[in-house]
């Protein structure tokens, strides 16, 4: 047996020790959504059991993050065979959703807020597709611990608790949000006992009824009664025409691992580009955290989310040049683009926005199947725009799509929108090596880059990939590209040196959080959870 490059010495000062463990892992931003995902184990589930009980905790625990009302993505990895599979558990725009409907309205842009940006939630279904296809026990034993939770309270996380409070304006400005999610019009605080009966109700249905109790039962309903009366476009009809899709992912060769991520509407392509990029670059011989081998990352990226831009759309809708962007010759040409001695200017290919709140989750079990999860609303709190008393926040995914009609985002009937949640998953010589992942909206390929960057060409364990500060290209397609960044005054002078413009992160909560659980070939798991998050790794 082989010792993993990282055990052999910290090239990082962790905040917190790796979790090793020899048998089943879950790792994700609350404890008490891990713990949920590990009693499931315990109890004979599988990963993909697990990632649904855990991602149904955080729907209660995280509200703001995620939901019923929102999507979800998955790369599941099979032990038995060592297939790959992808899930897009995306919802897509109201039939009746077209840029001239907008323009007779007079807006110039989809609004973050209210019922327009409201796409049909895709999670519940992907919830059952996942257990169909890959799980082993019923939904509703799969759901016990979220009902639980919401019928009985929960004690309120502290990094929870300030993202709470900082949509406690956006809450008020409907009236079932603030009857839902506010205690005496206020953010409920850390560590008190907070209660979601209709949540609680909701969890029941799906749990009695499966997804065609929420896509065509009376959740539905109720949820389109409330856009409806709030002038919203979702209909019955497009409700119940949602179905989730399982796709081939998308993959690359990074430093001989093959790194894994969820096929367009998503954006994980861009990190696979970004990637390629900096394959051809020797990143180690620059040193972690060097102005150097930040400024090689920073300008892959660019390069990557400008391809991104300009592609990434609906593929069932929009023809997506996925292979074309990932042909080695393609690679090499845009990579003699990076001049190592100096920031390029490089035009934008579009204007998306994009929010920070999104949960994600790993789970690798004692057989050594994984799931790689993640679950959204999009912005904080997503439209703020809760359904009624059925406890669902609705997302604001719609907004990920633009007006422009000749752009392959445009916002069209039934189409699913530009996504920035995105799972990860790296094999390593045919066998499982980590499954990953790192939320907050444009973040998050820029957060699978450094990771991978981390562990594989500096040696850091997954704790210390986590731990070391971070960048963030806070408009990555609209000028000036700024960078914000964890690092100190002298990295920074460096890179703007270099010509790179250093700028304050535009929120609290920016840099993501991610979880990472890496596999040895003994079979030991390696997990780390991200200090920015209240999360942790719990295993047995």
């Amino acid at each position: 047996m082989s010792t993993p490059p990282f055990l052999a010495a910290a090239r990082f000062p962790s905040r917190r020790s790796v979790v090793h463990a020899p048998g089943g892992m879950v790792a994700t931003s609350q404890p008490l959504a891990a713990q949920a995902g590990l009693q499931v184990l315990l109890q004979g589930g599988n990963a993909a059991d697990a990632a649904v009980a855990t991602a149904a905790v955080l729907a209660v625990v995280e509200p703001m993050s995620t939901g019923l009302g929102g999507d979800a993505f998955a790369l599941v990895y099979s032990a038995r065979d060592g297939a790959v599979t992808s899930l897009n558990g995306s919802g897509r725009a109201a039939a009746a959703a077209t840029p001239a409907r907008f323009a007779e309205l007079g807006l110039d842009a989809i609004p973050l807020d209210g019922p327009l940006p409201v796409t049909v939630p895709g999670v519940v279904d992907a919830w059952h597709a996942l257990l169909q296809r890959h799980g082993r026990m019923p939904l509703a034993d799969v759901l016990r611990a979220a009902i639980g939770y919401a019928e009985h309270g929960f004690p309120v996380s502290e990094l929870i608790a300030r993202a709470w409070a900082a949509g406690e304006t956006r809450l008020r400005a409907n009236p079932a949000s603030a009857r839902t999610f506010l205690v005496d019009g206020a953010a409920p605080r850390a560590g008190t006992r907070f209660r979601q009966p209709a949540l609680a109700r909701t969890l029941r249905t799906v749990a009695e009824g499966g997804s065609a109790a929420f896509y065509a039962g009376p959740i539905a309903a109720a949820l389109v009664a409330a856009l409806e009366q709030a002038g919203g476009w979702l209909t019955l009809q497009d409700v119940a025409a949602h179905r989730s899709t399982w796709d081939t992912p998308l993959s690359t060769m990074y430093r001989g691992y093959r790194v894994y991520e969820c096929p367009p509407n998503g954006q994980g392509l861009t990190a696979l580009l970004a990637l390629n990029l900096l394959d051809g670059f020797d990143l180690a011989s620059l040193g972690a955290a060097s102005p150097a081998a930040l400024h090689l990352q920073i300008e892959a990226l660019r390069l990557a989310f400008a391809d991104a831009a300009a592609t990434i759309a609906d593929p069932q809708l929009v023809s997506v040049p996925t292979a074309a962007l990932l042909e080695p010759a393609y690679t090499t040409a845009r990579r003699a683009r990076i001049d190592p001695q100096r920031a390029a200017v490089i035009a934008p290919a579009g204007s998306l926005p994009g929010g920070h709140d999104t949960v994600y989750l790993s789970v690798v079990d004692a057989e050594g199947n994984a799931v790689s999860f993640i679950n959204s609303t999009y912005h904080g709190w997503g439209s703020a725009f809760t359904a009624g008393d059925t406890g669902i926040v609705l997302q604001n995914r719609g907004a990920g799509f633009v007006l422009d009609p000749a752009h392959p985002n445009v916002i069209a009937p039934r189409k699913r929108p530009y996504h920035t949640i995105i799972p990860c998953l790296v094999t390593h010589a045919g066998r499982l090596w980590a499954s990953f992942g790192v939320m907050g909206g444009f973040m998050q390929p820029q957060g699978h880059v450094q990771m991978l960057v981390n562990m594989l060409d500096f040696g850091m364990n997954p704790q210390e990939a986590l731990d070391a500060p971070r960048f963030e290209l806070i408009r990555p397609y609209q000028e000036p590209r700024a960078v914000a960044t964890e690092y100190g005054a002298d990295t920074e002078r460096a890179l703007q040196a270099l010509g790179h413009q250093i700028a304050e992160r535009e929120s609290q909560f920016g840099f993501g959080g991610g979880q990472i659980i890496v596999v040895d070939e003994d079979g030991i798991r390696h997990g780390g959870s991200d200090p920015r998050k209240d999360g942790a790794v719990v295993a047995y």
